[in-house]
C-alpha cells in the first residue's frame, strides 16, 4: 500500500508523508490545496490514483540520463481530475512541483512554507519501490490533512 498522509499547509504549500507498506519512506512537497484548480499552482485532490510508468514525457529523458542505473521511467499519478502529467520527481520548493510531488528527507518552514531538503536523496530511496509498485498496478492513496 502507498499513502501519502498530508500533514500540514504553508501559505502556497501541503506537507505530505509518504509511506509504502506502512513504513514511512520521505516527505513530500505540493502546491497549496484549493478548490479550485490554478494550472501549476494546485495539489492533488485527495482521493485514490493509480500509479503508471511514463516514458514518453519529457522528463524521461533527463532522468534516463541522470539516474540511468535504475530509471524505468517516471512514475506518474494518473486518473486526476483536471491534472494530467503528474509525477514525483525532485526538487526543494513548490515552485519546482507544477502540480507534481517532491521528494525530500528533511523539511523546513520558512516565511510560512514548507520546502523539502536532500530532495535528490529521498528520490534515490524511494524511487525504486514506487516504480515497483507501479509496475505492479499499486495506488496511491492521498488522505487530506486536518489542519
Amino acid at each position: 500500500m502507498i499513502k501519502l498522509l498530508r500533514i500540514a499547509e504553508g501559505t502556497n504549500t501541503t506537507l505530505g508523508q509518504l509511506y509504502i507498506n506502512d513504513l514511512f519512506q520521505c516527505y513530500i512537497l505540493e502546491d497549496k490545496i484549493r478548490d479550485e484548480k490554478i494550472p501549476g499552482e494546485t495539489a492533488i485532490p485527495a482521493g485514490t490514483y493509480q500509479l503508471g510508468l511514463n516514458k514518453l514525457a519529457g522528463m524521461n529523458a533527463k532522468y534516463q540520463s541522470r539516474y540511468s542505473s535504475m530509471h524505468k521511467g517516471m512514475v506518474e499519478i494518473r486518473g486526476i481530475p483536471n491534472f494530467t502529467l503528474v509525477f514525483f520527481h525532485i526538487g526543494n520548493y513548490h515552485t519546482d512541483t507544477r502540480g507534481c510531488l517532491l521528494t525530500g528527507s528533511y523539511y523546513q518552514l520558512i516565511d510560512g512554507d514548507y520546502r523539502v531538503l536532500h530532495s535528490a536523496d529521498a528520490y534515490k530511496r524511494v524511487y525504486p519501490l514506487l516504480a515497483e509498485g507501479a509496475e505492479e498496478g499499486s495506488s496511491l492513496i492521498i488522505s487530506q490533512c486536518d489542519n
